[in-house]
This record gives structure tokens, C-alpha cells and sequence, in this order.
């Protein structure tokens, strides 16, 4: 029953994996034993998981999930998580959307439709950055390109929330440079225009 979990259209589906098996058992055993979690969990499924190592021995654990449910993931997100993060104690807990990156249409190519640009590679990152971070808003970004041609970014988080994702912040940039492979920091305070 627990496999119920898994989407449909996911290739998981047919053979999960063991870190699959074990969230889907736990979000059906939400489901199941904590009664204001019963009706939001019913209808919500993941797509896929993956296990990232953060450095220092410590690894986070990335939820992906079907993009038209991910807003409903969102209504229960922060508690979903505290929960996740209690049955599987050492590691964090990250629900990202399940986004496609289509490619550039070329002259040899037989797409007729015009690309998204939801489907454009720096929307699918920057919305992978807005996911990582949720329940914290971003209120600034500056994006610094060294001598050799690197760039990193600096990403400014709301200092209201800070208490909340304090301990996760060198969790999001491993998993952002893991799936992105660009470099990113994260800090708290206003706009980060004090400096300029």
C-alpha cells in the first residue's frame, strides 16, 4: 500500500529503490497515524528520491515531486518535514518540484511549438533555488564573476526565518551545487545592498 505513494508516471514506480521504499512507508504511516496529516497526505505522491552526501558525514535526503502537486506539498511542507527529519534522524529533509529542462530548438530540430521559458534551463535552476529554500523567501541575489571566469552567487534569505533553516543552510548549497553544479552562497539579512 505504501507504494501508492510513488507516482504513476515515475520510472521509480516499477523498482524503487530501498531510500524510496522506506519515504513511501513513512508518508503512508503519516497518513495513517497522525490525524491532521491524513486528509493533505491522501492525494500526494513523490516522483523520485535521492540521497546527497553534504560533507562532514551528514547527507540530506532530496524529495522530488510531481510538479502540478508540488503546490500542495507547499500547504504542509514545513511540518511534513520536521516529521520526515524525526523518522530519519541523521539526515535533512528537501522537497524540490519535478522540473524538465528542454533543449534549445536548433534549425534541424522538428519542434514547431516555442520552447517555455518555464522549461529554459536558468528557470528550472532558479526555481530548484526558490524550492530549496522554501518556507524562506529570497530577497536578494547578486552574482559575482571572478578573475578566472568562476561565478558564484550569493543568495540573501529573509532574516525573519532565520531560526528555521539556521542549521540547513550548508545543506542547501551542497545539494544546489550537486544538481546544478554552480556555486552558491547563502546569508541572512535585507537586500545586501549595504555593501554596495
Amino acid at each position: 500500500m505504501a507504494t501508492n505513494k510513488i507516482a504513476h508516471n515515475s520510472p521509480s514506480r516499477a523498482s524503487p529503490s530501498e531510500l524510496e521504499n522506506s519515504i513511501a512507508q513513512a508518508l503512508y504511516d503519516l497518513e495513517t497515524q497522525v490525524g491532521d496529516l491524513k486528509a493533505p497526505l491522501r492525494p500526494l505522491q513523490f516522483h523520485s528520491a535521492r540521497e546527497i552526501e553534504v560533507g562532514g558525514g551528514k547527507k540530506a535526503i532530496v524529495i522530488f515531486t510531481p510538479f502540478p502537486l508540488h503546490v500542495n506539498f507547499r500547504k504542509i511542507q514545513p511540518r511534513l518535514t520536521r516529521e520526515l527529519e524525526k523518522k530519519f534522524s541523521d539526515r535533512h529533509v528537501v522537497f524540490l518540484a519535478f522540473r524538465r529542462i528542454l533543449p534549445v530548438p536548433s534549425r534541424r530540430s522538428r519542434v514547431t511549438q516555442k520552447r517555455p521559458r518555464s522549461r529554459t534551463l536558468t528557470a528550472v535552476h532558479e526555481g530548484l533555488l526558490e524550492d530549496l529554500v522554501y518556507p524562506t523567501e529570497i530577497v536578494g541575489k547578486r552574482v559575482r564573476t571572478k578573475t578566472d571566469g568562476s561565478k558564484v552567487t550569493k543568495v540573501f534569505l529573509d532574516s525573519k526565518e532565520k531560526s528555521l533553516v539556521d542549521y540547513k543552510v550548508d545543506t542547501f548549497r551542497e545539494v544546489y551545487r550537486k544538481l546544478t553544479g554552480k556555486q552558491v552562497n547563502f546569508e541572512f539579512g535585507g537586500t545586501g545592498v549595504e555593501g554596495y
